[in-house]
């Protein structure tokens, strides 16, 4: 086995130390970190649509993988880690719709040189805790929060550029900071910030101006397919958007998204 973490920029703070942790401590196996964020920035210039933006990022993994797998003559198949939610949301099952083109199904490539392992691919998110719990995976590997392979990509509303990239970042590590702090990261199934493409007036100092909203979404679920969500505290709130605003540059504003699922799906994009 041949691990691969790629650093797309796209992933949570901090992401490749704790990939690095799993592999190296845990199953004691080199682990390859390929550096491809100025790849994965130029990929998506210019580009607005959620639909393009997956497959794009679809692609480039795939094409990443494949340069790692030629410098080894004995590589055959690519290991993802798709489940079943994934692949009906891609419209991957006679009798699903097409939501999203998930970047590990709808949005591969056609022209592969790996075959595909999946050996996840048909159970629900609370059926793969429960076989990592059968592996003898630790607590805190099993109940960590999911993070899409678009990772921040699909939380940026239009073009992902270096400055709204980096907005989304901090403010997503602050909704986690603070979350932790109440003691409400390990109870909610996922947290995170939004950059919403919109805008409005707010006053910095003593001038007005006109910047992007942040939103922050939080639900609680068991399998993905359906979600409430999740009933945080005023003050957390509170403290949230206080910090997003008083730290993050060009943000007027931070707005908490109430809706469930169906009929909103997890992320925006």
């Amino acid at each position: 086995m041949i691990p691969v973490y790629v650093e797309s920029g796209l992933m949570r703070q901090d992401t490749d130390k704790h990939v690095t942790y799993i592999f190296e401590d845990l199953v004691r196996s080199d682990l390859v970190i390929i550096d491809a964020r100025k790849r994965f920035l130029e990929g998506l210039k210019g580009i607005t649509d959620s639909e393009q933006k997956r497959k794009i990022i679809g692609r480039l993994y795939v094409e990443i993988f494949q340069e790692v797998a030629s410098k080894n003559k004995d590589a055959t198949f690519l290991g993802q880690g798709t489940i079943y939610s994934d692949v009906i949301e891609s419209k991957g099952s006679k009798h699903a719709s097409h939501i999203k083109s998930h970047h590990n199904v709808g949005g591969l490539p056609k022209e592969m040189n790996l075959k595909l392992l999946e050996p996840l691919r048909d159970f629900y998110k609370d059926e793969v805790r429960e076989i990592g719990r059968e592996a003898g995976l630790p607590e805190e590997i099993v109940m960590q929060q999911p993070w899409p392979g678009p990772g921040h990509a699909v939380n940026i509303m239009g073009e992902v550029t270096e400055k709204r990239l980096a907005q989304v970042m901090k403010a997503d590590q602050i909704v986690v900071e603070e979350m932790k702090k109440a003691g409400l990261y390990q109870k909610v199934f996922e947290c995170f910030a939004v950059m919403t493409g919109a805008y409005s007036t707010a006053v910095k100092g003593d001038n007005r101006v006109y910047a992007e909203v942040i939103a922050i979404r939080s639900y609680d679920s068991i399998d993905i397919m359906t979600a409430e969500w999740s009933k945080i505290p005023y003050d957390v709130l509170a403290s949230i958007s206080t910090r997003i605003v008083n730290v993050v540059p060009d943000v007027s504003r931070v707005v908490y998204d109430i809706t469930s699922k169906p009929p909103a799906t997890m992320r925006w994009e």
